[in-house]
């Protein structure tokens, strides 16, 4: 019943259900770039996934070094052309170590998606449960709260980043601690996002019908409120995600995140710097993978929140019927 009055109430809404499922992904399917994104981004996530079998099918690992297919008289440049690439090496090694760079790439993916969807899930987890205390909470309980997220919102994630990762003991494995970090630093925006859509969700009629018929707070946020709160939050994290990669790049660059010889595309880049010139490929395809990676995902958020947000895909259908009708005019008079 909860859910017709929403579908009543605000127009343009769906029931959640199968039927929105399909609605939205009708929605994502007509923007182009969107679609392009959901295949780059897949395309990434089986790379990553696949980086056993596909290293296999090579016949390399990202750790053996390969001493024989680099020139010691020439610094440690690969030997050969395009950086030593051959049959053996698809995309050519590493310079002074010789380790074979495809296979540093598609377990670098492992590590570079793997600590960014794991930070949002973080981040959403503590932002959606602080946002929705402080909003259901008494004064006190929503002013402590939201000083809390205040603080935490204050914070410069790159600084204490850099701060708590340099004082952790490096037996504590890396990859885990770049993520617990990411994701207890920066849950605060979307701690206020939460708070502020679930106060706006209070005053609906249908969470006070439910609130009348007896039903207690906590059973009103997990039956009306978190529906109502999945667009936002979905939307949120989806942007979160090429934010927390570039940050995993960002401290494996400067020397603190993920440590050698676990691959990172970040940590690739810091050994790259002095090689641009000699191998400029072992600086071009990690930054390369970076760049597309942060790309997509960033085009996919955009995506999901327009076909989320039923007046955003509204006034693109209109703005898209309103260039066909004047289109029709020009071809009649002409």
């Amino acid at each position: 019943m909860s859910e017709a009055i929403v579908a009543a109430e605000v127009p343009g809404a769906t029931v959640p259900g199968v039927s929105g499922a399909r609605q939205f992904w009708r929605r994502l399917r007509a923007q182009r770039a969107a679609m392009v994104a959901v295949g780059v981004v897949a395309l990434l996530v089986l790379v990553a996934l696949a980086a056993p079998l596909l290293t296999a099918i090579e016949g390399q690992d990202p750790t053996t070094y390969h001493p024989s297919l680099i020139d010691s008289a020439r610094g440690g440049v690969p030997i050969g052309s395009f950086g030593g690439v051959s049959g053996d090496h698809w995309l050519g090694v590493e310079p002074q170590t010789g380790r074979d760079l495809f296979a540093r790439l598609a377990y670098g993916a492992r590590v570079s998606l793997g600590v960014a969807l794991a930070a949002t899930v973080i981040q959403v987890v503590v932002g959606v449960v602080m946002g929705v205390g402080a909003a259901l909470g008494s004064g006190w309980v929503d002013q402590l709260l939201s000083r809390i997220t205040d603080i935490f919102v204050a914070m410069p994630l790159m600084i204490m980043s850099l701060a708590l990762l340099a004082i952790v003991p490096s037996s504590f494995p890396r990859t885990v601690l770049v993520t617990l970090v990411i994701g207890f630093i920066a849950w605060g925006s979307i701690a206020k996002i939460v708070r502020a859509q679930t106060l706006t969700l209070k005053g609906l009629d249908y969470v006070s019908a439910a609130r009348l018929s007896g039903w207690g707070t906590w059973r009103i946020a997990r039956r009306e409120l978190l529906p109502g709160l999945a667009a936002p939050v979905i939307t949120y994290a989806a942007i979160l995600m090429p934010v927390n990669i570039s940050v995993e790049a960002a401290l494996s660059f400067l020397g603190v995140g993920v440590k050698p010889p676990t691959p990172s595309w970040g940590q690739m880049l810091t050994s790259a710097d002095v090689w641009y010139q000699a191998a400029p490929q072992y600086l071009l395809l990690p930054a390369g993978a970076l760049f597309v990676t942060v790309l997509a995902l960033t085009v996919l958020g955009d995506g999901v929140r327009t076909a989320l947000d039923p007046r955003a895909a509204s006034r693109l259908s209109v703005g898209t019927g309103r260039k066909r009708e004047a289109r029709a005019g020009k071809e009649e008079t002409s």
